[in-house]
């Protein structure tokens, strides 16, 4: 039996260009974080977090040793939980809590770009 899926993920350029940037087995690892995200209603921390002091949150992709991290919103409701709709705005690979910053930042810039 086929599982319904709960919320849609849209992708921004800017994600899209990320990810199709990657390796196979990460792009594999963040098919299968989608599916979660896209399936599962109370998604664990390991996946999604909430960024402090924003309307933001991050997906989260581990590889090996390397960590992944896309900026998203949810569209239609302000918790990523109780959203049907959210939007991948951007991925990067994470090298330091600094890059944080510089991310969201890129993250309201694409959200501008998409609302105009």
């Amino acid at each position: 039996m086929e599982q319904e899926n709960i919320r849609i993920i849209f992708r921004s350029e800017e994600f899209n260009e990320f990810f199709e940037s990657l390796p196979q087995k990460v792009r594999d690892k963040f098919e299968y974080v989608f599916l979660v995200v896209q399936r599962v209603y109370n998604i664990s921390t390991k996946f999604i977090k909430h960024l402090d002091n924003t309307e933001l949150y991050e997906m989260r992709v581990s590889v090996g040793t390397n960590e992944y991290r896309s900026v998203l919103l949810a569209i239609d409701h302000t918790n990523v939980i109780e959203a049907k709709r959210i939007i991948l705005l951007n991925g990067f690979l994470k090298k330091s809590s600094k890059d944080y910053k510089k991310q969201i930042e890129v993250a309201h810039k694409i959200l501008e770009k998409l609302k105009s």
